[in-house]
């Protein structure tokens, strides 16, 4: 605990999501900043200016390890580049501290178990950072099919389309060669496979998928579209695109024996007179600017984690499927479509 009793939280990553993280840790009373870690000590002064904080009050780091060992610690963000978050983890869960870890969390299946194995040894308590599960329209959607609005889930759709340079970065086809490192699914389609899961409150078993491009020399499939079988024995449908000419969208559908969910609209058979679909005002995950994600309701839970001492329904331990799924979407794409198994990508217990 810092010194006056609150949780010490750190940031380890200065990037555009550490400033989310940062303000929504400010606006909590249960917790202090006292250190920021990024690949200097000068960029992590200047993320503590970018959010009002003294630099010369807090530890600044630019090595994990010493971060991670700080005893004013309790817990951090992990906010650095995706291809450093395994092992950031890593160090924190063997240092005993919690993690909120933005995603995706591994780049392959080895450091997604290590990671996995890490966490469960240390007994921290973990949030992975698909934050659209805190988006309102989300939120709607939970509550109604926890009423059974929908009745008996049948189907569930999402879509993430999002295009590099109508988000403000170079021309897409030069960026998706010389700047995606990994495909579309994992990099953002993982918070529509997520949030599959999620929405159908199920895991994923198995799925089928393919890709197609345009770029004739693409390192990573740009765009891919699965289906997705869930062990409740329903089914899904996610698909992730980079290479569209269409500003940021992401589509959210649920189809029951007794209803269904459209976006920001539903409709249901427990509504009698009602005779077409109902659209209410809320918040949708429509936007691919950082400064639009939820991140006081994520960071809020995760402080609430920690203090009740209750694993999240975001862990990491909970992500693992959703990783597996997006490597066997990868790894189906590779086969031609052929379907995959989750079980033949799992470790062995």
């Amino acid at each position: 605990m810092s010194a006056n009793g609150k949780i010490g939280i750190a940031i380890q990553g200065a990037g555009n999501v550490s400033s989310g993280h940062l303000r929504a840790y400010l606006n909590n009373p249960a917790c202090e900043v006292v250190a920021i870690g990024s690949r200097t000590k000068e960029g992590a002064a200047d993320k503590a200016r970018e959010v009002g904080l003294d630099p010369n009050r807090l530890a600044l780091y630019d090595d994990v390890y010493a971060l991670v060992t700080d005893p004013n610690v309790d817990a951090l963000s992990i906010c650095s580049p995706h291809t450093r978050h395994a092992e950031d983890t890593i160090a924190a869960a063997r240092a005993g501290k919690h993690c909120l870890v933005e995603k995706p969390i591994a780049m392959n299946l080895d450091e997604l178990h290590a990671m996995d194995a890490a966490v469960r040894d240390a007994g921290i308590r973990t949030v992975c950072g698909f934050v659209l599960r805190w988006i309102p329209s989300v939120t709607a959607a939970i509550a109604m099919r926890e009423r059974q609005l929908f009745g008996n889930l049948l189907y569930v759709e999402t879509d993430y389309w999002h295009n590099p340079e109508q988000s403000g970065y170079p021309g897409s086809e030069d960026y998706i060669r010389r700047k995606v490192d990994a495909s579309a699914m994992l990099l953002g389609g993982c918070h529509a496979v997520d949030l599959a899961r999620y929405l159908m409150d199920s895991d994923i078993v198995a799925v089928s998928a393919v890709t197609f491009t345009n770029i004739d020399d693409a390192p990573h499939p740009p765009n891919q579209v699965a289906l997705l079988q869930f062990a409740n024995a329903r089914a899904g449908k996610v698909s992730a695109c980079l290479e569209q000419w269409t500003p940021y969208q992401f589509n959210v559908d649920i189809l029951g024996d007794a209803g269904g969910f459209r976006h920001n609209r539903f409709y249901s058979r427990t509504l009698p007179g009602v005779t077409d679909w109902v659209e209410f005002p809320t918040i949708t995950p429509d936007s691919g600017s950082v400064d639009h994600h939820p991140f006081q309701g994520e960071i809020d839970h995760f402080l609430g984690c920690i203090i009740e001492g209750k694993e999240s329904h975001a862990s990491v331990r909970d992500a693992v499927n959703t990783h597996e799924a997006c490597f066997a979407i990868d790894r189906s794409c590779a086969e031609g479509g052929a379907q995959v198994q989750l079980t033949d990508l799992a470790p062995a217990r």
